[in-house]
C-alpha cells in the first residue's frame, strides 16, 4: 500500500499491483495536461501517449481560462488552501487529500516554470493572482489573463515533442481495457477515421493510465470539447473499475449564452474582478442568494442563474463598470468571444447560462492516481481522488491534474522495479468482426445529451432521473455495435443511476424533490453490476438505503 492509499481513507486498499509489469510501455490515454504531464515524470522509461486527436485540440485543460490555485502569494498557506477545498466540496473532501494537494502545489507549478510555461509575473518578480469563487485569497496562478490552460499545454507539447522516450499515437480512440488474469494488460484502440469497420488496434501495456477528461459532452449545452464524453468511465467500469461519485457534475454558471456548441466559457475571474451577475431587469440577483454574491460556491451561482432563466428573466454578466474596455488587455479570450458574437463588454451586458463543465466524480482512485483494477491509473478529471468533494473549488482542476500525474509517474516508476521487458512494442491490428451502424448515431446522440440537460442537469428530481435512466437503458441497448453510443449511454447511466440513488441535495447535486443535506456525506462507490441492477428495479430510488431527507439546509446565505 502506497503512501497515497493510507492518505485516502474513501478507497483504502486500492490497486495494489501486485506481481510483476507485463511486456509493453507504459500507455497513457490521454493528451490533455493530467496526460502529457504523467508522461513527462515518467521519463526515461518508455510511455505511448494516446491521443484522439492532434496534440493541442480536443483537450479540455487547452481551454481553461482561469490558471490553476496554488498558495503562493503572500501570507497565503496551504492550508487555507486546504480549508478552502474542504469547505467548498459540500461534506465530501477528503481532508487527507485536500493538505496533500494543497501542500504539493508550489512544487508542481516550478515544474511547470522548468518545462516553459510563462506565468505572468509583476516587475518586482512575484506571481500575478487571481482570485476566484470560494477562495479566501488571490491564489490563482494565471497566464496573460485568461490564457492558462493554452500556454501550459504549448509548453509541455514542445517538451513532449522532444522526449525520446515518449512515442505519440495521434487519431486513436480507446474502445476497451484488455484484462487478463486480474489485471489491466492492453488497451483495444481505433483510429477515428476506421470506426465501425469491425477492425481495431491492440495496444499491449505494461500499465495503463487514463487521463482522457469529463463528460461535458453528455450535455446538450457545455463548455468541453466533443471529445469529452465519459467514455472512459464506461471503459473502465467494463474492465471491473469502482466508479466514484458519479452523480456530482458542475455547472458552469457564466458560460456565453450565444448559441454556439461547445458554449464559450466567461471565466471565473471576471467576477473575481469585479463583474456583477444581473437579470434582465438590472437586479444584482446573488445578493439575495449568498454573502458572497458571485463569489459563492459554484452551485448556489449556478442555481441562482438557472433560476433567473427558468423565470423568464435572463441572466446576464456585467462587466461595463469593473472591467469594461479593459477587458481586452486582461482577458484576450473572453474578449474575442465578444466581439465574434457582436457584444461590446463595455456598453453591453452578456447573456449568459449554467453549461456542463466538471465532472467531480470518475474513476475511484488514491492519490498515487491507483484506481481499483490492477494495472489501471486514472488522472485529472477521469480519475476521483476525494479532492473537489461533492463541489470543485475553482481551478484546483489543472491543480489536482499535475499533482496527481506525478504521483501516478513516481507509483508507477517504483512499481516497474527497472523491468526489463517494458517497451516499445508496436500495436497490431486486430478483427472484431463488429461493424457498428452509423445510421442511428447522430439521433441517439442527440437524444442522450437532451435528456441528460433536461433530467440531470442543474435541477433535478426523482420523477426526472428516472425517466433519465430508462431513456438512457433503451439507448445503450440501440446502440449495437457502436462504442462511442454504448460507452457514452453507460457513462450517463452512472450519472443518472448514481443521482437517483442519492436521495439528497448536497454540493452540485440539486434535488428539488429533496432540497436538504442528509445526516451523513458519504461517497458514491459503484460498480457496473450495480448500475445493471437498478435497470431490474420498479422503482431504483427505493434501492436507497439511507432515503430519509431530514431537515438540514443544503445552502447556508
Amino acid at each position: 500500500m502506497t503512501k497515497g492509499t493510507e492518505a485516502n481513507s474513501m478507497i483504502a486498499g486500492f490497486g495494489d499491483c501486485e506481481g510483476k509489469f507485463g511486456p509493453g510501455d507504459i500507455v497513457v490515454i490521454g493528451a490533455g495536461l493530467a496526460g502529457l504531464f504523467t508522461a513527462l515524470k515518467l521519463a526515461p522509461l518508455p510511455v505511448t501517449v494516446v491521443s484522439a486527436a492532434p496534440l493541442g485540440e480536443g483537450a479540455s485543460s487547452v481551454w481553461a481560462q482561469g490558471g490553476i490555485a496554488a498558495a503562493v502569494g503572500e501570507g497565503d498557506t496551504a492550508q487555507a488552501h486546504a480549508a478552502d477545498t474542504i469547505a467548498a466540496g459540500a461534506g465530501l473532501v477528503e481532508e487527507a487529500v485536500a493538505k496533500t494537494i494543497a501542500g504539493e502545489a508550489g512544487d508542481r507549478i516550478r515544474d511547470l516554470l522548468g518545462y516553459g510555461v510563462p506565468f505572468d509575473r509583476s516587475l518586482e518578480g512575484s506571481f500575478v493572482l487571481s482570485r476566484e469563487a470560494a477562495h479566501s485569497a488571490k491564489r490563482v496562478v494565471r497566464v496573460a489573463g485568461d490564457r492558462a490552460g493554452a500556454a501550459i499545454m504549448q509548453a509541455l507539447i514542445a517538451t513532449v515533442r522532444k522526449t525520446p522516450s515518449i512515442r505519440v499515437l495521434e487519431g486513436y480512440e480507446a474502445e476497451d481495457l484488455i484484462v487478463e488474469d486480474g489485471r489491466v494488460a492492453g488497451v483495444r484502440m481505433i483510429r477515428g477515421e476506421e470506426r465501425g469497420n469491425g477492425a481495431y488496434t491492440l495496444m499491449p501495456a505494461a500499465a495503463v493510465v487514463v487521463a482522457t477528461g469529463g463528460v461535458g459532452g453528455l450535455y446538450a449545452v457545455t463548455t468541453n470539447p466533443a471529445y469529452a464524453r465519459g467514455e472512459a468511465i464506461a471503459i473502465a467500469a467494463r474492465a471491473g473499475a469502482i466508479i466514484a461519485d458519479a452523480e456530482f457534475v458542475q455547472f458552469h454558471p457564466t458560460a456565453f449564452d450565444i448559441g454556439l456548441d461547445p458554449a464559450p466559457l466567461a471565466t471565473e475571474a471576471l467576477r473575481g474582478e469585479g463583474a456583477k451577475l444581473v437579470n434582465g431587469d438590472g437586479h444584482r440577483f446573488m445578493t439575495d442568494l449568498h454573502r458572497d454574491a458571485e463569489l459563492a460556491p459554484r452551485d448556489i451561482v449556478a442555481r441562482g442563474v438557472f433560476a433567473e432563466i427558468a423565470a423568464g428573466r435572463g441572466a446576464f454578466l456585467d462587466c461595463r463598470q469593473a472591467i469594461g474596455a479593459d477587458l481586452a488587455k486582461r482577458f484576450p479570450t473572453v474578449y474575442g468571444t465578444c466581439m465574434e458574437a457582436g457584444l461590446d463588454p463595455a456598453r453591453d451586458l452578456l447573456p449568459i447560462a449554467p453549461a456542463a463543465h466538471y465532472h467531480m466524480g470518475g474513476i475511484a482512485t488514491n492519490l498515487d492516481g491507483r484506481s481499483s483494477l490492477n494495472g489501471l491509473w486514472a488522472v485529472g478529471e477521469v480519475g476521483c481522488t476525494g479532492l473537489h468533494g461533492a463541489n470543485r473549488l475553482a481551478s484546483n482542476s489543472l491543480l489536482e491534474a499535475v499533482v496527481v500525474a506525478a504521483r501516478a509517474a513516481s507509483d508507477i516508476a517504483a512499481l516497474s522495479g527497472g523491468a526489463s521487458d517494458l517497451g516499445p512494442v508496436e500495436p497490431r491490428r486486430i478483427a472484431d468482426g463488429v461493424v457498428a451502424d452509423r445510421s442511428v448515431r447522430a439521433e441517439l446522440l442527440d437524444d442522450i445529451r437532451r435528456t441528460m440537460s433536461r433530467d440531470v442537469g442543474v435541477v433535478r428530481d426523482r420523477a426526472g432521473l428516472r425517466r433519465a435512466f430508462n431513456a438512457l437503458t433503451q439507448i445503450e441497448r440501440a446502440a449495437g455495435g457502436d462504442t462511442v453510443l454504448s460507452n457514452m449511454a453507460l457513462a450517463a447511466r452512472f450519472i443518472a443511476g448514481a443521482a437517483l440513488m442519492r436521495r439528497e441535495s448536497r454540493g452540485a447535486h440539486y434535488r428539488s424533490d429533496c432540497p436538504v443535506n442528509g445526516k451523513r456525506a458519504k461517497h458514491s462507490l459503484l460498480r457496473l453490476a450495480e448500475i445493471n441492477a437498478l435497470s431490474q428495479l420498479t422503482n431504483p430510488d427505493e434501492a436507497v438505503r439511507d432515503a430519509a431527507c431530514v431537515a438540514t439546509p443544503a445552502v447556508t446565505p
